[in-house]
């Protein structure tokens, strides 16, 4: 056999049969793709979907409202979890829109976050640091070579078109073994979608998520989420341990009296024992100064409770009501802007959520 041909073989014998993606390589880094690692954090199948990192089916492009669509292009709540040896950890991601705010930082609106399974805890890791539309980071090195788990957490309030995980040459990258359990299901506005979290893996889904070792949905629509049947039908088609509602900041109390029995109706339809949760306005901080702002957000809880209410006496099972009062504590700290959260108001929101939940003995199944 011409000695060409011998090396040519060694080469595909010695080569890990890891991803069945082409993986990019740089120096001593081999960069792996999505057949690498789970997407978690979806409801929604990849091949229903324009984009894996999409949070709506693009069959919905023409049923929800533009805004709607153009945020669900958003990969808030999604992240990518994998196992590897490699004694160090890289990433490369683009974005589709490079997005700024002036009250939210960049690394929450489109950064990365690497966390690390240490003795049975989801632990944080470090942020990848976005700086244009197409970033590389380095995660973490040094390490000694055993496996670990990880999980990515990507851009709350920007697209993510592409990622991959870089490890060293020689190291391995698998996929985990899938999550049974069923998800908690998430809708709601802004604060859903993560503003204003300093990182991505700092939004209340994800803290929830980390705490009851259970994949968490995200159907945050920043302005946006206001009880729509559309997306009543899509999370209704969506078999999950719960719901939770959490819409009052983006409606009126006129809309939350229009929405709230035909939501529970839609969902009650498809899922007839799954809990609804129901989630009154979070407290908005500059309300003890601003009687008219005060005035609205009771309103709106008051329109949710009487709406509830009705379900209840009309017999259906499975309801929960949740106050927000206290729900991100008493000392007016926990926002960036008297509404959106910081990361003490997101942690103290999902703890408040978690105790909730475990008051009305709701279950992962």
């Amino acid at each position: 056999m011409p000695k060409f041909i011998c090396l040519l073989l060694l080469s595909f014998i010695g080569s890990p049969a890891i991803s069945q993606e082409s993986p990019a390589k740089k120096d001593n880094i081999i960069y792996y793709g999505k057949e690498s690692f789970l997407i978690e954090g979806t409801g929604v199948a990849e091949s229903e979907k324009e984009s894996p990192y999409d949070r709506l089916p693009k069959s919905y492009k023409d049923k929800v409202r533009k805004p709607v669509w153009d945020l669900s292009k958003n990969s808030a709540g999604i992240s990518l979890r994998f196992n590897s040896n490699s004694t160090s950890v890289k990433v490369k991601w683009a974005l589709m829109n490079d997005t700024k705010m002036n009250h939210m930082a960049e690394t929450g609106i489109k950064g990365v976050d690497l966390y690390c399974k240490v003795k049975g805890v989801w632990t944080y890791v470090n942020t990848g640091r976005p700086t244009a539309k197409e970033n590389e980071a380095s995660l973490i090195n040094g390490l000694s070579q055993i496996e670990r788990e990880y999980k990515l957490y990507l851009p709350l309030y920007d697209g993510t078109t592409k990622v991959e995980i870089g490890i060293e040459s020689g190291s391995t990258i698998t996929k985990p073994a899938e999550d049974k359990k069923l998800p908690i299901v998430f809708y709601g506005t802004s604060i859903l979608q993560g503003g204003c979290a300093s990182r991505p893996g700092m939004v209340f889904t994800s803290i929830i998520s980390r705490k009851l070792n259970v994949d968490c949905i995200n159907f945050g629509f920043s302005g946006n989420g206001r009880m729509d049947p559309p997306m009543a039908e899509l999370i209704s088609g969506i078999k999950a341990s719960y719901y939770v509602i959490d819409c009052l900041p983006n409606m009126t109390a006129k809309q939350v009296t229009d929405s709230v029995i035909p939501l529970a109706k839609a969902i009650r339809a498809k899922n007839p024992k799954t809990p609804i949760v129901f989630v009154e306005n979070v407290e908005y901080t500059r309300a003890i100064f601003q009687a008219s702002l005060l005035n609205s957000m009771n309103e709106k809880n008051q329109a949710l409770k009487t709406e509830f209410d009705k379900l209840v006496q009309g017999g259906m099972k499975d309801l929960i009501y949740i106050g927000a009062a206290g729900s991100i504590g008493t000392d007016n700290e926990g926002t960036v802007d008297g509404t959106h959260l910081t990361d003490l108001g997101y942690l103290r929101y999902a703890d408040y959520l978690i105790e909730k939940f475990k008051e009305n003995k709701l279950t992962i199944r």
